[in-house]
């Protein structure tokens, strides 16, 4: 996510592009991709899309030269390619990264005429495209795979407790997560000190208690009352209600997918995990799949979201020496029937609507996904300070959990201190 010094160079590569500087001709042989890590492993990626990159060349005569990146690499390059003007011809993004990446003006605008080389905006699922830039200008990525969020529960596990139906307020997962934190078994498991998984979860909270980030303008409102409250409410499964293991602190690298595949944890809130699950032994019949859960009581303001629209946007950038291949790539990657093939073997739904009624898409975990991407999902702030906000304040988060994991307390007055010094940050 980006400091001072890569905001800085966000605008310089603005400059850059908007003088042309990024734009080269087309040699019509030759695309780079890279691609994000959406699989158990890099070569588990490296061997799920190789064959179908063998197919598009196949089909074009357009070689693809490709790299998976980690996602801890991807924005650190994608912002030096942007500067300097040297990188892929296509990429993947986090969607969150959208509005920050658009206002570098180094990738291609999917305007009307851009949309009609892919099949047409109408062709995309509504909740997905609305992550895919800021409001009222053409997009400059669409979606490729969508995910939301979802509560994760080890069936024989609420079984032996007694516990017969998935929380459905956050209330009521706290009563259930004591109920099941025992011998050396916790409740619910998360990822403290992962900072965009942080704001995730500080997004959402924020909703429920009628909070936002960021004002109509633009600008952050982070120490507001309902995003405190927000905070606090999270933070807390460990500081007050402790029905998370003081260990997730450190979590940062999918480790709590792995406490709960392995039985260490009864619940999880992450997004389309159902294939991390099966790599690590742990069966579909193990597991129920049920929405995030609500206030019982929101107050008033209060939205009804939760999830953010989580996903990954496919871009083209305008230096590329194959703008037109580079076009017919992501066509290639957005057809209905790659659409099935990935999005089948990552566990992530489909962002075209005509392969989202595939019966793929129809199993448990995919259904309940689906329906709250596309009724109580909202796509995070697509404001160019978006992914500055990830840092500072899930990096706040993650002072606060390393606080509540050695005994400190969290108050409302310290998460409002954190919440004001990352504030003071983000408008230098």
């Amino acid at each position: 996510m980006p400091t001072r010094r890569q905001l800085a160079a966000l605008a310089g590569a603005a400059l850059l592009a908007g003088c042309g500087y990024l734009r080269t001709e087309s040699d019509g042989r030759t695309i780079t991709y890279w691609a994000s890590n959406q699989g158990s492993s890099l070569e588990f990626d490296k061997q799920t899309l190789q064959p179908e990159l063998d197919k598009f060349e196949q089909r074009t005569g357009i070689h693809v030269r490709f790299e998976v990146v980690p996602w801890s690499d991807l924005l650190n390059r994608l912002l030096a390619a942007a500067t300097s003007g040297k990188g892929p011809d296509v990429v993947n993004i986090g969607n969150t990264w959208s509005a920050s990446l658009q206002a570098t003006n180094a990738l291609v605008s999917f305007d009307d005429a851009a949309m009609a080389r892919i099949g047409g905006r109408e062709r995309f699922v509504p909740a997905a495209l609305a992550a895919a830039g800021a409001p009222g200008k053409p997009p400059t990525a669409v979606p490729l795979y969508s995910l939301s969020y979802a509560l994760y529960y080890n069936k024989q596990m609420f079984a032996d407790a007694g516990v017969t139906r998935p929380p459905a307020t956050w209330e009521d997962l706290v009563a259930v997560g004591k109920r099941l934190t025992k011998d050396r078994q916790w409740g619910l498991a998360i990822e403290g000190a992962n900072p965009s998984e942080n704001a995730h979860h500080a997004f959402t909270f924020s909703q429920q208690y009628g909070g936002e980030w960021f004002d109509d303008t633009g600008k952050p409102t982070f120490d507001t009352d309902a995003n405190v409250r927000a905070i606090k409410r999270y933070v807390d499964l460990m500081a007050v209600d402790k029905i998370v293991n003081p260990s997730n602190a450190e979590y940062a690298k999918n480790e709590s997918q792995s406490d709960f595949a392995n039985r260490k944890a009864a619940m999880l809130l992450w997004q389309a995990a159902g294939s991390a699950f099966r790599a690590q032994g742990m069966s579909p019949e193990e597991y129920g799949v049920a929405p995030v859960p609500f206030l019982a009581q929101p107050p008033p303001g209060a939205r009804r979201v939760n999830s953010m629209v989580a996903g990954i946007n496919i871009a083209v950038f305008r230096r590329s020496q194959n703008l037109d291949g580079a076009l017919q790539f992501v066509k290639f990657m957005t057809s209905d029937e790659e659409q099935v093939i990935l999005n089948r073997t990552y566990g992530s739904l489909p962002s075209v609507q005509a392969a989202a009624a595939d019966p793929a898409f129809q199993a448990p975990e995919q259904k309940v996904l689906a329906d709250v991407l596309n009724a109580t999902a909202a796509p995070l702030p697509q404001v160019p300070a978006e992914s500055q906000f990830e840092t500072l304040v899930g990096s706040a988060m993650k002072e606060l959990f390393a606080a509540a994991a050695n005994d400190k307390p969290v108050t409302e007055a310290i998460i409002r201190t954190r919440l004001r010094a990352a504030e003071q940050r983000m408008r230098g």
